[in-house]
């Protein structure tokens, strides 16, 4: 069973929907029993950052989740905004994250903010930089989706799983044992997301 936590923010539905269509087992829960007796967890996330930690910790479940990720090294997915609350802290609200990740989350500083608009939302190829089972089978030039303004920066490259330039490189996806984080949203890039989301559920 797959957990998708809900916390009140997040393209739950959508998610879920994939998950139903692939033939996988999943819920939508802020429920501690469910969260604690589920094989898999999704961090979704779509909105303000500061907001997000505020809401996953008024519903008792901050703690929780860590200790699933970190004690009981559950396999986790955070995609999008639950990427960014994985790590050490935001520009977004000036918050914490779980600080699972040696890495920041920073606002775009696009060179041209004419061509390169901000936030970055459509398709964009990612480039690979080390091997995963999140990956198996994704083709190379591979596009997913996007919708951001503030992106990932990892202090420890060997965390990062793959990057995507848009005016500079960024970390478009990150991996650190059974912590998996994706700025993209595969629920909504088709055939590689798809794969994306299936080689998650068969870790």
């Amino acid at each position: 069973m797959i957990a998708i936590i809900n916390y009140g923010m997040g393209n739950l539905g959508s998610i879920k929907r994939k998950m139903d269509i692939m033939g996988f087992k999943s819920m939508i829960t802020s429920d501690q029993a469910n969260i604690k007796t589920s094989n898999k967890i999704i961090l979704p996330g779509v909105g303000h950052f500061a907001k997000a930690v505020s809401e996953i910790k008024k519903r008792g479940l901050w703690d929780l989740i860590s200790d699933q990720v970190i004690i009981e090294k559950k396999p986790i997915l955070g995609i999008c905004l639950g990427m960014q609350l994985m790590v050490r802290h935001s520009e977004e609200g000036e918050t914490d994250g779980f600080e699972w990740i040696d890495a920041n989350v920073i606002r775009f500083k696009v060179s041209d903010t004419r061509k390169f608009k901000v936030p970055h939302m459509g398709w964009n190829t990612t480039k690979q930089v080390k091997d995963s089972p999140l990956f198996e089978k994704i083709n190379l030039d591979s596009e997913f989706y996007f919708v951001h303004s503030y992106h990932v920066q990892c202090n420890n490259p060997e965390d990062i799983l793959a990057e995507t330039t848009y005016d500079y490189p960024f970390t478009a996806a990150f991996q650190k044992e059974n912590i998996f984080g994706v700025q993209f949203h595969p629920e909504k890039s088709h055939d590689a997301g798809e794969t994306l989301l299936r080689n998650f559920v068969n870790l």
